[in-house]
């Protein structure tokens, strides 16, 4: 527990002092933000700092810090370092700055973006590359509270088919209604339900304090090495919590209802750090299901799925209550994760094609070819098998691949603007020797020795260290000519 603590104290601090270099770094004014100037009653709506909150940290959220903080957790207590270091020099810097360049860009999304500080041709790239992805998001996140509700209904397959069309009906009314009709106002109460769980069950884990993996005595030392290597596998497995590029596609959303860009810092920069401290308290619940007592106490096997580790930790722990808000958790969340993906790739694909989503007609030009592609990938989901592993194996690497481009994307911005580069820079080289590694060692990749992934991934990150310095170097020449 002592680990834990001393994680937890270590985000607050990394919000209250590194979160406000961000910021200076970054320098919000009092300039009109895309939600006053473009309003449009549709996307471009001012909303409460209280909500926009709440919103955010759904968004960015779903079960992401649930499910994987506690497949990580099986790593041990290195989690605790990559959960805090990567989300107070990473995620959150990440989220916070993504959000803010887009509200000074009309509250533009990432293909936009990155389109205008990395070329058209990556901006056409990153276009596909996200609304695959967003897609992908949508499929998986209908099947699989489909399979929860349906469980709780029979064990008819038809009931799953029927939740699933159900849920996928609603992805549709969410993505093509105004953001405050709908989202505006569920999206506050499940945040503050999944918010509520965690810190209940921060509390039973202080009442029973137990003797858990500590970094001091257990190390770094990879207590599951059929989960995988730790470089790279934990850090694709913790995203949400740490770093994940889908944030960055769901910060825009956000980015078209804030009032005042000083609003950024504790809307962007602190729902990532909530979503890492939740992601910690999920990964010491796990830590003490599988390397301590809990699934003794629980009369569960070590072998649950993460969805059932939820249900029965939160059922056992917290009574009846807690089994209403697992299922709130384990069902609304990915849910909510859907529906904002799916509204983020109408707007993404908007911006491309230069289409006004202020006219219903014209988000239906977009959100029925949209949803006919997520259809075909649900449909794959649920007829093959293996579909949903499939899926989300690459859902995980694109995840993070995503993120390697917002975070070079955000570099090129900081040094054209004269800023200090470094805090994107450095995470930047990180993830993407993690990426490439990744994929380099996948058995759903190129399934080569690590010896050969780290090589080349070192080789690939250092490459393109040289090629920013050759790039920054010919971009200083200009400024000086200018």
């Amino acid at each position: 527990m002592i680990t834990f603590i001393i994680s937890l104290l270590a985000l607050v601090v990394g919000y209250v002092v590194y979160g406000k270099l961000v910021e200076r770094v970054f320098s919000p004014d009092d300039r009109v933000t895309p939600a006053v100037s473009c309003a449009d009653g549709v996307d471009f709506i001012v909303l409460p700092g209280w909500k926009i909150f709440m919103i955010q940290f759904l968004n960015i959220a779903g079960t992401g810090p649930v499910f994987g903080a506690i497949l990580g957790a099986k790593f041990g207590p290195s989690a605790y370092i990559w959960i805090v270091l990567g989300c107070i020099f990473a995620g959150a810097v990440h989220d916070y700055l993504s959000g803010m360049l887009s509200m000074r860009n009309g509250g533009a999304g990432l293909p936009e973006l990155i389109g205008k500080y990395l070329g058209g041709k990556i901006k056409v790239v990153m276009l596909v590359f996200s609304v695959f992805l967003l897609m992908m998001v949508g499929a998986v996140f209908v099947y699989s509270p489909a399979l929860i509700l349906g469980s709780l209904c029979g064990d008819s397959l038809s009931w799953v088919y029927i939740w699933c069309v159900v849920i996928f009906i609603y992805y549709f009314i969410a993505t093509m209604l105004p953001i405050d009709k709908i989202i505006g106002k569920i999206y506050p109460l499940f945040a503050f339900s999944m918010l509520f769980m965690a810190l209940a069950l921060m509390i039973v884990l202080f009442v029973k304090w137990p003797q858990l993996p500590e970094l001091f005595t257990d190390g770094v030392s990879n207590m599951s090495p059929e989960a995988g290597t730790i470089f790279p596998c934990l850090f694709i497995t913790i995203a949400c919590g740490a770093i994940s590029g889908f944030h960055a596609t769901q910060s825009p959303l956000m980015a078209r209802c804030i009032k005042n860009e000083k609003q950024g810092r504790p809307l962007f920069y602190g729902a990532m750090i909530t979503e890492g401290c939740v992601a910690l308290i999920w990964a010491t619940v796990s830590m003490y299901f599988f390397y301590g007592d809990a699934a003794q106490e629980l009369g569960k096997p070590l072998t649950l799925q993460a969805p059932e580790v939820v249900t029965a930790v939160s059922n056992g722990w917290l009574g009846v209550v807690g089994g209403f808000l697992a299922l709130m958790g384990v069902v609304a969340a990915p849910i909510t994760s859907g529906d904002t993906a799916l509204r983020s790739a109408r707007l993404i694909i908007a911006d491309f094609v230069k289409l006004e989503q202020k006219t219903k007609l014209k988000r239906l030009y977009i959100s029925i070819p949209l949803f006919a592609a997520t259809l075909g990938l649900l449909w794959f989901n649920i007829s093959d098998k293996d579909g949903f592993s499939v899926i989300w194996s690459y859902f995980g690497w694109a995840n993070q691949t995503l993120s390697v481009f917002t975070l070079w994307m955000l570099t090129v911005y900081l040094f054209k603007k004269d800023k200090c580069y470094l805090i994107t820079l450095v995470p930047a080289i990180f993830m993407t020797s993690v990426c490439v590694s990744f994929l380099l060692v996948s058995e759903n990749a190129f399934a080569l020795s690590s010896v050969v992934g780290y090589v080349v991934a070192l080789g690939v990150a250092l490459l393109s260290l040289i090629l920013f310095g050759l790039w920054s170097r010919k971009e200083s020449k200009l400024k000086e000519k200018i």
